[in-house]
């Protein structure tokens, strides 16, 4: 698109397949096929350079399973790849850059202990770790925190709303946020532009990913203008309904 931002092709996997979940919604799955390191080739061939690998089975309960996929992945396909799904620890986290993934992923523990987290990004670099917030609105217009695959509450009786989890990613020196609308996830309903202007004017130094929605070359300019660093493409690339080739040259 244009110099700084980055379309990332994305691959869900549950039991080996590709799969995509509505509005994070496990009962609601649909399959796209048995080989995701031959799709991540096809996104490699088409001119991708990052891939977002997410493990759905380790998101909901623990204990991130395609190290060996990711591997093969990085060997065949040449591409570099952010991936999470399941990381509970330090040693969940090397063992995922020694596997070969360029950005780690961290979902849940993001919003259950910052803290722990923010060591990580310390560690082992701001460029290693992405700091995912999937988020979906409340009755009372509250932008929640919903952790393990979306299944559950941030915590009971607790509020804590995704702008001042942001504000602590963001003392902590996160350079890379991954934010997702559950509401549009799955749902080619177009991204929450609206959402991502205000993150951006709340923490214009954090390179946000748009995640949830996208349908077209349309939704992946205004994602871009609504200042995000980059677009996550799932669905929409499964189905045929946008062409990564004109999404990254476009």
């Amino acid at each position: 698109m244009s110099a700084g931002f980055t379309v990332y092709p994305a691959i869900d996997v549950r039991d080996g397949r590709v799969v995509r979940l509505r509005q994070g919604d496990y009962a609601r799955e649909t399959r796209y096929g048995d080989d995701p390191s031959e799709l991540a080739e096809t996104y490699a061939k088409a001119g991708a350079s990052w891939l977002h690998l997410v493990d759905l089975d380790a998101a909901r309960g623990g204990g991130y399973t395609l190290a060996p996929l990711l591997r093969e992945i990085k060997s065949a396909a040449g591409l570099l790849v952010q991936t999470g799904g399941g990381i509970r620890s330090a040693s969940n986290v090397e063992a995922l850059l020694d596997a070969g993934a360029d950005r780690v992923v961290i979902g849940s523990l993001s919003v259950r202990a910052p803290e722990l987290v923010a060591g990580w990004i310390a560690q082992y670099g701001p460029e290693r770790i992405v700091v995912a917030l999937d988020t979906r609105v409340d009755a009372d217009g509250c932008w929640q925190l919903p952790i393990h695959g979306w299944t559950e509450a941030a915590a009971t009786g607790q509020r804590i709303d995704l702008g001042s989890m942001l504000a602590i990613h963001a003392t902590a020196g996160l350079h890379h946020l991954l934010c997702t609308d559950i509401s549009r996830d799955g749902m080619l309903s177009g991204p929450n532009c609206d959402l991502y202007r205000q993150l951006s004017a709340l923490a214009p130094g954090i390179a946000i990913q748009a995640s949830g929605g996208a349908r077209d070359l349309a939704d992946v300019r205004a994602a871009r203008d609504a200042g995000c660093a980059g677009v996550v493409l799932g669905r929409a690339l499964l189905e045929g309904k946008l062409d990564l080739a004109e999404a990254l040259a476009c």
